[in-house]
């Protein structure tokens, strides 16, 4: 008996700290970050160097408007593994909230080298540059001002050294399309140079001599970038060419069309992601009929990205409320999807579909949704997740039965994973289906099962509803 009790209240605090984490997200996800912050900051106390946990805490702190805190939170969950792409993210958003634009830009940089498939790393990129671009005027007075706490008139020498004259093929490269850019990529060069002056930190924290090398790996990449894609220099330097290269309706070579696909998905998703939804509506709709006047020669994939614009449409009619016209747009994108054998795709079709028809209170169709996505699906607590919501279908459509299965499905793939806060609720789901189908021996016991997750998680409000739960289900 005392050993039971020894391993129970061994094993206890790892469970305590999942729960906090768990109920730190869920709380996020309503909006309630103050509740949020609590919770990771007690769950921070069991375990102090829980990278993930930072990261969680960080989001509630940049969503609050507290972005000291934010940034200080993304630095600490960095602090054992610099590679850790979630607080690279998380130190990006920070960074940038803060209106430090160009560190921000390295960060969302770093985070893209590292996992490129990541939408987000591309859409901050993309933010950040506009940022800079719309606010800055003078590029290199500006990294002066964040990155030197030192001696005015020594910057003012290293300044004057940009002004010398290279002749490697590297900086012909860079003096040509960088343009203006090219005096700061100079400057930083220079800055590297002077020893103290590296071994200083930012306001932030974070290294100059890292900082500054990051800026020099990002100019130049974007100098070569540049001259792949700009067979002439004059279009380079001519704005007047520049001009005539905007107005053109349709490119004359693939590399073209794929540059202004890409660089229209970004932002569109990013109009979507800022609030801006009608304006990334009507991009997307005109990026959509730019790319159906286009051949399969131009845009091999062009399936593949008409699928892309449809998903972004219907999302941002969902938005505004729209919900026939969403659905019309999800269905093509799943129909395109399905075409060409897309799991990816189809998986994001299927989820907005289904979450459009729960919205709408048609459950059979979303049910219909969810269940198709089952094999898409390979994560254990996105499979709680799932069979949860399938399982929550069949419970509103009265199919007791097949709720109750879904959510021993559904505790199943928690326990696998570990997630407590989705046994607590996939328990949840099996009790009310037990009860309804009269088994409420069966009931009980899943209710008890829900109760102890809901004890360890310390959620107050969730234990007083179960234990109604179980009193009024003995009573019958």
């Amino acid at each position: 008996m005392s050993e039971t009790s020894s391993e129970f209240r061994s094993q206890k605090p790892k469970g305590v700290f999942s729960t906090l984490v768990a109920d730190g997200g869920w709380l996020f996800l309503k909006g309630e970050c103050e509740k949020a912050v609590e919770s990771y900051t007690t769950a921070l106390t069991l375990k102090p160097d829980d990278k993930s946990c930072f990261v969680g805490r960080s989001k509630c702190y940049l969503k609050m408007g507290q972005y000291d805190k934010a940034l200080k939170d993304a630095e600490a969950s960095l602090q054992e593994d610099q590679t850790f792409f979630e607080g690279l993210y998380q130190k990006a958003e920070a960074l940038y909230c803060m209106g430090e634009f160009e560190f921000a830009l390295v960060f969302y940089h770093r985070g893209r080298k590292l996992r490129p498939q990541i939408q987000e790393f591309q859409l901050g990129i993309q933010k950040a540059q506009e940022a800079i671009e719309n606010s800055v005027s003078v590029p290199a007075h500006i990294i002066k001002q964040k990155l030197i706490h030192g001696d005015a008139s020594k910057l003012q020498k290293d300044e004057e050294h940009t002004r010398k004259p290279q002749t490697s093929k590297m900086e012909k490269t860079s003096k040509k399309y960088l343009g203006e850019f090219y005096e700061d990529r100079k400057y930083l060069e220079n800055l590297l140079k002077d020893e103290d002056l590296v071994k200083g930190r930012t306001r932030s924290g974070e290294q100059l001599q890292d900082v500054i090398q990051s800026c020099l790996t990002y100019l130049d990449d974007c100098a070569e970038f540049w001259n792949q894609q700009k067979p002439r220099s004059s279009a380079a330097k001519d704005p007047r060419l520049l001009q005539n290269k905007r107005v053109e309706t349709r490119p004359r070579a693939p590399s073209q069309p794929a540059h202004f696909l890409l660089k229209s998905l970004e932002d569109i998703n990013a109009d979507l992601a800022s609030g801006k939804t009608k304006r990334g509506l009507k991009k997307a709709r005109a990026v959509l009929q730019t790319v159906q006047g286009w051949s399969e020669k131009v845009v091999p994939d062009k399936d593949e990205v008409l699928g892309s614009l449809h998903s972004c449409m219907g999302n941002a009619l969902a938005d505004l409320g729209e919900t026939e016209k969403a659905l019309e747009h999800h269905q093509k994108d799943l129909d395109l999807a399905e075409k060409w054998n897309l799991p990816h795709a189809t998986s994001r079709a299927l989820e907005n579909l289904a979450s459009i028809y729960t919205t709408m209170g048609s459950f059979t169709q979303a049910m219909q949704c969810w269940e198709k996505k089952i094999p898409l699906v390979q994560g254990g607590v996105e499979k709680a997740w799932l069979f949860h919501e399938i399982g929550r279908c069949h419970l509103e459509l009265r199919g007791h039965e097949e709720a109750r299965d879904f959510g021993l499905r559904s505790v199943a793939a928690a326990e696998e994973s570990g997630d407590e806060k989705w046994q607590l609720n996939a328990h949840v789901l099996v009790a009310q289906s037990e009860g309804k189908l009269g088994n409420f021996e069966s009931c009980v016991s899943h209710y008890q099962r829900a109760l102890t997750h809901a004890k360890l998680q310390e959620d107050a409000a969730a234990t007083v509803a179960i234990q109604k739960a179980i009193d009024e289900t003995k009573q019958l």
